[in-house]
């Protein structure tokens, strides 16, 4: 447990940015699924989107979003 001040108002943030993140991380998650499973372009644009969203958050690596933007659009292009 935190001892000083400091370290308890520390504990608090980072206990809500981690809980903010994870509902990011869920939602980019949730989309790329269900673009996996349906592919359409309303379930790209929005996959897109929530990507784009965690990658300016730093909650997934930029790299790693631009990769899963390219292998969704593959799948849009196949069918």
């Amino acid at each position: 447990m935190p001892i000083t001040k400091q370290a308890v108002k520390k504990l608090r943030r980072d206990r809500s940015v981690e809980t903010h993140n994870a509902k990011i991380r869920a939602g980019m998650r949730d989309a790329v699924k269900s673009m996996r499973r349906h592919p359409t372009v309303k379930a790209l644009s929005l996959a897109f989107g929530r990507l784009d969203k965690a990658a300016k958050n730093n909650i997934v690596h930029k790299n790693k979003a631009a990769r899963l933007k390219s292998r969704l659009s593959r799948l849009l292009k196949k069918s």
